[in-house]
């Protein structure tokens, strides 16, 4: 995750997640439903891996009654959620850090979007853990990320299809096998059912698919009594 302290990389991150993830701010809105279903209008909700201020945006627009608190351990990705903010960033607290760096107090719900799959599998798993104890029983988490079948071909067909959308919105891709090598070697991806797995390993239960879009897949769950 080094590219997040890069000026440069930060500075098209923006554009970059638009041209590569599908139906993005479609993703923002369901995960802003989703939260609002047991979410009361004044309540409290951690945004974990939030630098770049786009799904804090759409929450803010939406529900103005909402407290913000977006984290993130990138200060230049974070200063970018400032301007992405724009008016809105007063109503918004930021904290630079991983979710340790988040205060003890149970959150009313929680989201994390595009950033478990740069994370280990012990990383994610203690994640999620501690994002679980900043719930309130029954509060929920939504996520999204890439998840891929583990099995070899199916996986690099699904890499393809990946790659493919992002050639097709004009991000450059030089060589696709190289690509597709890049990112199964520099992401710890793992398959839905492992995903399901970690998340109940955690402390959450009552998990749905709620987003599939080529290699992403997203979830809500609920943080168990």
């Amino acid at each position: 995750m080094s590219s997040f302290n890069d000026p440069q990389a930060v500075a098209r991150y923006t554009d970059g997640p638009l041209r590569q993830v599908p139906g993005l701010h479609a993703l923002h809105q369901m995960a802003g439903l989703l939260l609002h279903e047991h979410v009361p209008s004044d309540g409290h909700v951690l945004v974990l891996g939030a630098g770049g201020g786009l799904e804090l945006k759409a929450f803010a627009e939406t529900w103005p009654r909402w407290r913000l608190l977006g984290v993130d351990p990138s200060a230049p990705m974070l200063e970018l959620a400032v301007q992405t903010l724009g008016s809105l960033a007063p109503r918004v607290d930021l904290l630079e850090g991983t979710i340790d760096a988040a205060p003890a107090i149970e959150f009313d719900g929680a989201v994390c979007l595009l950033t478990m799959h740069f994370l280990s599998v012990a990383e994610r798993l203690q994640a999620l853990r501690e994002l679980r104890r900043r719930l309130k029983p029954g509060a929920p988490l939504v996520v999204a990320h890439h998840s891929v079948p583990a099995a070899p071909h199916a996986r690099k067909r699904w890499l393809q299809r990946h790659v493919a959308f992002m050639a097709s919105n004009g991000v450059p891709v030089a060589d696709t096998a190289r690509t597709i090598e890049a990112m199964a070697s520099r992401l710890p991806l793992l398959s839905p059912e492992a995903e399901v797995d970690l998340l109940e390993q955690a402390g959450f239960e009552r998990h749905e698919l709620f987003y599939a879009a080529f290699t992403f897949k997203g979830w809500v769950a609920y943080a168990a009594s």
